[in-house]
């Protein structure tokens, strides 16, 4: 299909760019004690995050300059190899850390987390094969089954890891891809109740699930345990006020707050730079979903539509888990904030995934 090529997105290339700078400028703030004390280099940690910011932004300007609809040919490859990378996290290729196997790499060293790329496989993968199932979506057993089984065994390989953050993203971008193709409320709501309540005796069949979920309700009764994290981000949070303490001024980072350049970086931000600091981020993240859903709308065609709304989508039930779990408004997981949070695989693969945004947007109407 030949589709006539204009300028990308300024706006959301904008958006994306200020939380891109915002999240520099925190790795560096929130890790600047911890690369000191364990490195004795301040900047260990910002060096290695502006390189990956680099080659993130090189990929997402490729990335923008491909015709989207050529990326249907590697759809079925890319969930293929998504699903492998998966399975080969639970070999001697995967490396754990705190509990959790997340990672492939080769003699120690990291290379990337496959749950990153399956987010990216799964948009490109639902919205070709939505596109060609759409009308069919509407039934149960010949539209909405063979999805629910490729969301059963992928939500399955990621918990194994185990995960519970990435899984309930994935089935969140899918369940909102199927609403997007046209699937029916009643089969989605059937579903989605089943899911929870799958989810809720998966949580507290595990004992160390099940002390998160407890500390989730009572966490200041939890505050030595499982409630320290959650406790030490609302000091966070609290202490920050209205202006905040003052960019690189943040108490918790000395070693009171955990993961606090990468799951908890926003606990720190709302603590330098407070609430208006806070609000000028999630400000941001809204604005990013609007020109998301907006290149969704105005997308030529099925394919990029769907491919559109489920990539914005991801990025931003992402966001939003890590910012409740900051606030405590949801179990602690381990996932980062999008363009904030120290990560290179994470970067990248966001980064890449906003490039299909980008160039999906040339093509708009």
């Amino acid at each position: 299909m030949r589709l006539k090529k204009g300028p990308p997105d300024f706006v959301l290339f904008i958006t994306v760019m200020g939380l891109l700078g915002i999240g520099l400028i925190m790795v560096f703030s929130s890790s600047a004690v911890t690369s000191y004390v364990n490195y004795n280099d301040r900047y260990y940690f910002f060096k290695r995050q502006l390189l990956w910011a680099l080659i993130s932004i090189a990929f997402m300007i490729v990335i923008m300059k491909i015709n989207y609809t050529r990326l249907k040919d590697f759809a079925v490859p890319a969930i293929i190899v998504a699903i492998i990378c998966l399975i080969l996290v639970k070999t001697p290729l995967g490396i754990g850390a705190k509990g959790s196997e997340r990672w492939l790499g080769i003699g120690g060293f990291r290379l990337f987390a496959p749950s990153e790329l399956v987010k990216l496989a799964v948009c490109l993968f639902m919205a070709k094969t939505l596109e060609i199932h759409l009308d069919k979506i509407k039934s149960f057993t010949r539209g909405l089954v063979p999805f629910l089984l490729i969301l059963a065994v992928i939500c399955g390989l990621i918990m194994a890891q185990p995960d519970l953050g990435t899984s309930f993203v994935v089935a969140s971008t899918i369940f909102f891809m199927l609403i997007v193709a046209g699937a029916r409320w009643s089969h989605l709501f059937g579903v989605g109740a089943v899911g929870l309540a799958t989810v809720w005796t998966v949580a507290m069949a595990a004992h160390y699930r099940a002390d998160r979920i407890m500390a989730w309700f009572h966490p200041f009764q939890y505050a030595k345990d499982e409630g320290y994290q959650t406790v030490q981000s609302l000091y966070a949070l609290g202490s920050g006020g209205l202006f905040g303490m003052g960019l690189g001024m943040s108490r918790q980072k000395f070693f009171y707050l955990p993961e606090q350049h990468t799951d908890f970086i926003f606990a720190i931000l709302g603590e330098e730079l407070g609430f208006l600091g806070v609000s000028l981020v999630m400000s941001l993240f809204l604005l990013f979903i609007w020109r998301g859903f907006r290149i969704a709308v105005k997308a030529p065609d099925s394919f990029g539509t769907l491919l559109a709304a489920g990539l914005t989508a991801a990025i931003a039930f992402q966001a939003a888990v890590n910012i409740g779990v900051v606030c405590g408004a949801l179990p602690v997981t381990g996932i980062t904030l999008p363009f904030i949070s120290y990560g290179g695989s994470s970067l990248l693969f966001t980064m890449s995934e906003v490039g299909l945004l980008l160039n999906i947007s040339r093509y708009c109407e």
